[in-house]
């Protein structure tokens, strides 16, 4: 075989060069079929023995990953997911046969969506799909013994077929996928580089590849020329990697010293684990909405109590800003939010909060009972208006009235994510607020996120996102009211010049982009 190269996507940043290895489906076993009856009992328990063994892994996993597993077993227990397999059952047609069916048809309904998100999710309902087949058939998931250094190739990859590998000095080329699936989040939480949407990559088995998870592509049995410079490329990754550690625990200054705010944007309190919080200045994102993907419903008051006294413990005193359930969109959550046409635009976010008070008091009760922890910051998702924020404020007023909160309520803030918002960012009443990068974007140049091939419109450097940004700071200063960015912007190395020159001087970000983005804080020149 001569040279060979393939273009993708991203899905998780890294080098590697190794052997092709491929990562072939793994058929269900054949069963003998019984009754209608004995029938729709075996797919009950095989859907109940599936949703045990899925809560088992929850337990024994965190951050990403158990918030992935929890979102299946909600879609599991959806009586819907199963209601066309059991009718099929009781008109004669065998259990495995009536939920491959059954699955088939919903995969394709979510495959064919035109939003990406939607899209994504067809793989975590093939999950399912086989799970509960391999439940049906008495058959297991697990390590395939991929070669140490391997590049494994497959069309597609399950988020049960990646957590039952052992990925440690390992990638991924996937024909498909998408930088939005589960399993391109779970490659991202493990450190696994992953390129997606190679569509034409042969299965050229023990073929030397350079996955360049950096730029997009594979490149399959490399001249001498290419190994070379993928080597000095390997090495210098690593040296940059040394070199930012250096600047974890240090503060974050420009090359003027100019002091900057580094913030961490989390989900889970697990996804503190083993991080010295010295690295930040506090927390600045606290995505609450995972909390509601679990599979007993909605969290209870207590249930969030405790999430939120681990973070607020976590801080040490530093800030912690949680935002308020952000449901909708992207994010829908069964029982909570609805199907709508153009979800980005809907009820989502701070409207759906107003619009089922008896779920977000639970959680503006629950977020005063742990404030004395530490110094919780209450922020408000998706606000266009002022009268949205005093709406809420007047629920936070009740609530704290109702689990008798003595002193001053905690600060209150909003994100700055739609452009209404950024232009009058003078008139709303607020103690701090919080640019989402993610949404300004894309409501600014009208490109909905995720692969839908408008890629390049989803950047913070464009000068009218820019132009939004500096006029947000600049009314906040105004007001003297602090003002920071907690998009996936505020963790590129390449943007954060630019953010700097908007005026922008808190920056909150994944643990993992800290080191990178210090390092290009001290490189950046003052401006302002």
């Amino acid at each position: 075989m001569t040279q060979l190269r393939f273009n993708g996507v991203v899905g998780s940043r890294g080098l590697l060069a190794g052997p092709l290895a491929v990562l072939r489906d793994t058929a269900a076993q054949a069963r003998d079929a019984g009754t209608p009856e004995q029938e729709a009992a075996v797919l009950k328990a095989a859907i109940e023995s599936s949703v045990e063994s899925l809560s088992l892994l929850i337990a024994e996993s965190e951050g990403a990953a158990a918030e992935i597993l929890a979102f299946q077993v909600a879609m599991l227990e959806d009586g819907e997911l199963s209601a066309e397999a059991f009718a099929a059952i009781a008109g004669g047609t065998a259990a495995d046969a009536a939920w491959r069916a059954a699955l088939a048809a919903q995969i394709e309904v979510f495959a064919s969506a035109d939003d990406d998100y939607f899209r994504a999710r067809s793989t975590d309902l093939t999950d399912l799909r086989d799970r509960v087949l391999r439940a049906l058939c008495g058959s297991e998931e697990g390590d395939v013994g991929l070669p140490p250094g391997a590049v494994a190739l497959a069309d597609d990859l399950t988020p049960s077929r990646f957590l039952a590998q052992e990925w440690a000095g390992r990638g991924i080329a996937l024909r498909a996928g998408s930088a939005s699936s589960h399993v391109a989040m779970l490659a991202r939480a493990y450190s696994v580089p992953m390129v997606l949407n190679l569509r034409d990559v042969p299965e050229a088995e023990g073929t030397l590849a350079l996955l360049d998870a950096e730029e997009g592509a594979v490149t399959l049995d490399p001249a001498a020329g290419e190994q070379a410079a993928f080597a000095a490329r390997c090495s210098a990754l690593e040296a940059s990697k040394i070199r930012q550690a250096a600047f974890l625990t240090a503060p974050a200054a420009t090359a003027g010293g100019a002091p900057v705010g580094i913030f961490l944007n989390v989900t889970l309190p697990e996804d503190l684990e083993g991080l010295d919080p010295a690295i930040c200045d506090g927390i600045g994102l606290v995505r609450t909405e995972f909390l509601f993907h679990g599979h007993e419903g909605l969290p209870d008051e207590q249930t969030q109590v405790n999430a939120y006294e681990k973070i607020l413990r976590w801080a040490q005193g530093r800030p912690v800003i949680v935002r308020t359930l952000d449901a909708g969109g992207d994010k829908p959550i069964p029982g909570l939010t609805r199907e709508e046409e153009n979800p980005f635009l809907g009820l989502r976010g701070l409207r759906l909060c107003l619009a089922r008070p008896e779920v977000f008091k639970v959680q503006l009760r629950a977020l005063l009972r742990a404030a004395p922890a530490g110094t919780l910051r209450i922020m408000l998702p998706m606000v266009a208006l002022p009268e949205e924020l005093e709406e809420a404020r007047a629920l936070l007023i009740e609530a704290a009235t109702e689990v008798g909160f003595v002193g001053d309520l905690p600060p209150l803030g909003i994100m700055v994510e739609i452009p209404a918002a950024a232009l009058t960012l003078d008139r709303f009443a607020i103690d701090f607020a919080s640019i989402g990068s993610n949404d300004l974007v894309q409501f600014t140049l009208a490109a909905a996120r995720g692969g839908n091939g408008l890629e390049r419109l989803q950047r913070a450097d464009y000068p009218a996102v820019l132009r939004l940004i500096a006029e947000s700071v600049e009314r906040a200063a105004r007001r003297g009211i602090e003002i920071g960015l907690c998009g996936d912007a505020g963790g590129d190395p390449a943007l954060i010049p630019a953010l700097l020159a908007t005026g922008l001087r808190r920056f909150s970000m994944a643990p993992s982009a800290v080191g990178a983005a210090k390092e290009a804080i001290a490189r950046s020149a003052d401006h302002g």
